[in-house]
This record gives C-alpha cells, structure tokens and sequence, in this order.
C-alpha cells in the first residue's frame, strides 16, 4: 500500500518532476515582464506559495531580487539550501497566500505563481483576498503571472497526467488523477502518487487534496472583484510569448496576465 504522506513534506521528489520545465518558465516570465511589465531598473520579484524554490532560484539567477513564502517549512529550506548551493540570496518566510504579510516596508515589479497553487484556495474570501495582498505588494504598472488550470464541468471521466524525471540516481514517477468536478462545491478531488527508486530502493507515497475549480466565466467574476487587476493577457503552458490566448474554455491551461492599475 502507498504510504499517505503529504508529497510538499518531501520537496526534493517534488522539485525533481517539476524542475524540467523551469529554465522554460524563467525565460518566458522574463518575457512577460519585458512586454507588459513597469520600466525600470529595479528587478524586484514576488513569489506566493514558492514550494522547493526551483523558479526563486532561476529567477535569481537571472538577475532578479527575489522573495517568496510557502506554508511549508520544509520547502523553505529546501529552497535556501539550494540558493546557498549556488552562493544566491533570496528573502524566504513561511507564509499564507490569503493573509500573507510583507517582511518590512517593499514593493515589488512583478508577482507570478504558476501551476495552479492558486486553487488550493478553497473559499472564494481566500481566493480574493489573495488577488488583492499581491495587487498591493505590486507598485503602479506591475504585473502578476497567474497561471490555473480551467476545469471542463461537462467530462464526466477521470484525468490522468503521468510525468518521469530523474536526478543524481534517483527516479520518480508521478501519476496524478483528477476526479470529475463538483459544480456546485466548485471542488475537484485529486490523487498523486509518487514512485520513488532511489539508488536502488524504492517507495511509493500518495497525497490527497482538492482543489476550487473555475471555467472561463467564474474565473472572469473573480477577477472583477479585484478591480486592482486589468486583465493584459492570456497564454497557455507552453509558455509561447508570441501565442496570445483569449480567457475562454477552448484550452485548460492558462496563465493571466494581470496589471495593477497606475490610478
């Protein structure tokens, strides 16, 4: 049987499946601060819910001056020991994306939280009140990256994603399974379940959790609530700077841009 354990209690397995795509997500936020973010010298980055730190480092290897928090202590110092791996700093606290506080008085250019850490938000209070801390950490003309998936409320079947990924020998396996949604709840049940061979050992764990689900149009009322936020821009993951989207249910990934007004 899978041993039940929380897989961000875990965060070098997690950081291993993730880490393949990080380079491709820290040219493309790059690219989106280049086209609609502030002008300026200032290279000051915000990171909600930042897990293992894989994006926190290669931000900061690209110059920026990160921060971020994640509700996980052991992702926090998971992440600090990989920036003092590479002699990079970055400003870390435990922290909630609902009610999450600054460390001192600072503003930042630009926000992101890809991958739908969004969701985890259950209620839409916390959902709201997330939008609107990061929108008063941003200065004037700032941007915030948000990426979620769009849940499609007529597939009655359930989703699986398998991904494969191996570092320093060890080999990990996740399969994760997305239950049809709740329309009513606005939850999701998910499962992942991770296969772990390291050097020659193996386990295997599984986490269970839910997530709040949005098509197209609750998402646009959620963001109406913020009126803080003008929506830019959409683009799904391939993380394509030159394919704009529009916010509709012909795709499931999608990552808003989001610019706080400069009134």
């Amino acid at each position: 049987m899978p041993e039940q354990r929380d897989w961000y209690d875990t965060p070098l397995y997690y950081d291993i499946i993730f880490d393949a795509d990080t380079p491709k997500e820290g040219a493309f936020l790059d690219a989106l601060h280049e086209r609609f973010g502030r002008r300026g010298k200032s290279r000051q980055m915000l990171e909600p819910a930042c897990g293992s730190g894989r994006l926190v480092l290669e931000m900061a290897r690209r110059g920026w001056k990160v921060s971020g928090f994640d509700g996980n202590a052991r992702m926090l110092e998971f992440a600090e020991e990989r920036l003092k791996q590479e002699c990079l700093k970055a400003r870390l606290w435990e922290d909630w994306m609902q009610s999450f506080k600054l460390p001192g008085v600072q503003s930042f250019d630009f926000a992101h939280s890809l991958v739908s850490t969004f969701k985890y938000l259950i209620a839409e209070k916390d959902a709201v009140a997330c939008l609107q801390r990061v929108a008063a950490a941003l200065k004037p003309g700032a941007i915030f990256a948000l990426g979620v998936h769009l849940t499609d409320y007529t597939q009655t079947n359930e989703d699986h994603e398998r991904w494969v990924a191996e570092r320093d020998g060890i080999h990990v396996t996740c399969n994760t399974h997305t239950w049809p949604a709740d329309r009513k709840k606005r939850l999701e049940d998910i499962r992942t379940r991770l296969t772990i061979r390291d050097n020659g050992r193996g386990h295997v764990q599984e986490t269970r959790w839910q997530f709040r689900t949005y098509n197209a149009t609750q998402m646009r009322a959620l963001l109406c609530k913020v009126p803080a936020f003008e929506l830019l821009a959409c683009y799904d993951f391939t993380y394509d700077i030159e394919s704009q989207r529009e916010l509709d249910d012909s795709y499931s990934d999608v990552v808003m841009v989001l610019k706080k007004g400069t009134d």
